[in-house]
């Protein structure tokens, strides 16, 4: 599992959730920064004075309106990193200083319309369609603050440090004790008490320890009223007029809530999304795309795990993580190979369905009506097991559609291996082959 878990990992963090112990992913709404700002400021958190562009024309007039030569601009694209990414076209950086509306109009022209490639990107990077412009504030001290929910203390806990506009992966890693976390009773929620001391703790001057508590307690109600599942601030800033703002934003929502925060759910970025991710969503299928040629389709977090696992153990590599769940349907399985064939880097497909509450005929009926509509030229390895097994067995077998159907796991994902390094020799070489 493991390696598995590496494998995704380099791609993008949105492998966390596959990790997760519940069987339903989890796809957690993340907002661009300038949708945050303004999120924080309807919660009384101070920010720099800023607003956003979609156009050069844009950026210039928001320079213009601010007032001042001393400004920022930031790619709004949905990942970390953007100071050190590049753009496709080749400019270096997501992130800059300006000085003047001009600048502001000739960055916003490098940065429009381009994909943005960070270490959490990808390759082929996120696109941006928005810049956000805002005054630039000079900082005596940058502090890292956020909330989220942890498993062991059962409720949201604060996680603060004096190390701030830092990774703070790396401060745990090499400066622990510069990382203060507090827990937070849900029913008490986080009181003033609880927020002044945190502050002193952190290294707020005395002016500002205040200033500092009134903002924690904020983002805590933000948390609590708005269902984030995290609210992530770096760097927190102390100015030299001992004034707290929030230089940065991110904050995640959970999707259950979707039915009562309709006015976050609203500024849902679609196009910063992997497209099979929200065609599966409308199935309900818990699909993530990675960088391997053997497109999977299991049912259950667990056993989709151990399916990638087995398939690199015999030298492949899973093109996707994809659980069916247990209530999926004929439709919904056509659905899935179709999101699965769509993937170009696709040269076979396994099938592995444990069938519990899940039927193997239901898996079996939705793989043969995929075989025909969609004309699959791909190899189709299924192993199936469970509930209504000896039907879907006679379901494919009278299809007469060439599926190679496998009872034993190992014997299976080798043959899927075997059937993709196939393909993908005979790609690279430039020869057709055609599986019928």
């Amino acid at each position: 599992m493991f390696k598995s878990l590496r494998t995704a990992s380099t791609l993008s963090n949105r492998v966390a959730m596959v990790a997760r112990q519940n069987v339903q992913q989890k796809r957690f709404l993340n907002i661009h920064e300038y949708m945050s700002v303004d999120v924080m400021r309807k919660f009384g958190v101070n920010a720099p004075r800023g607003h956003v562009a979609k156009t050069p024309e844009e950026a210039f007039d928001v320079a213009k309106r601010l007032g001042t030569n001393e400004l920022v601009i930031k790619a709004q694209v949905l990942a970390g990193g953007r100071g050190k990414g590049h753009f496709d076209n080749g400019y270096q950086g997501g992130v800059h200083l300006i000085d003047s509306p001009e600048k502001a109009k000739e960055l916003a022209s490098k940065m429009l319309g381009h994909n943005l490639i960070t270490k959490q990107t990808g390759a082929e990077g996120k696109p941006c369609n928005a810049v956000y412009i805002c005054e630039r504030k000079y900082a005596d001290n940058e502090y890292y603050f956020a909330i989220l929910m942890d498993r062991q203390s059962a409720g949201p806990v604060i996680v603060a440090s004096s190390q701030g506009g830092m990774d703070i992966e790396a401060v745990a890693k090499e400066n622990p004790q510069a990382i203060v976390k507090l827990p937070v009773d849900f029913k008490k929620g986080l009181t003033h008490d609880q927020a002044l001391d945190l502050a002193k703790k952190v290294g707020f001057s005395d002016a500002a320890q205040e200033d500092a508590a009134k903002t924690f307690m904020n983002l805590y109600k933000l948390f609590d009223e708005k269902d984030a599942t995290q609210v992530e601030i770096n760097p927190l800033t102390e100015t030299r007029e001992h004034e707290v703002l929030a230089m940065d934003a991110k904050l995640n929502f959970d999707d259950n809530a979707e039915f009562r925060q309709k006015d976050v759910f609203e500024l849902r970025d679609f196009s910063q999304e992997d497209a099979r991710e929200i065609s599966a969503a409308k199935y309900n299928l818990n699909y993530i795309g990675l960088d391997g040629s053997i497109g999977c389709l299991v049912n259950g977090a667990g056993l989709a795990m151990a399916t990638m696992d087995i398939i690199q153990l015999h030298g492949g590599k899973p093109a996707n993580f994809l659980d069916v769940g247990g209530g999926a349907t004929p439709e919904a399985v056509k659905a899935a190979f179709e999101i699965i064939t769509s993937d170009p880097h696709v040269t076979s497909a396994f099938v592995n369905i444990f069938g519990g509450i899940m039927r193997c005929d239901v898996i079996a009926e939705g793989i043969i009506a995929a075989a025909k509509d969609l004309d699959l030229k791909i190899p189709l390895v299924v192993r199936l097991k469970g509930t209504k097994v000896n039907e879907a067995k006679k379901l494919i077998a009278d299809s007469g559609l060439r599926i190679t159907a496998i009872d034993d796991l190992d014997i299976a994902a080798k043959k899927a291996v075997g059937y993709a390094n196939i393909l993908t020799t005979a790609r690279d070489a430039g020869i057709k082959i055609k599986f019928e």
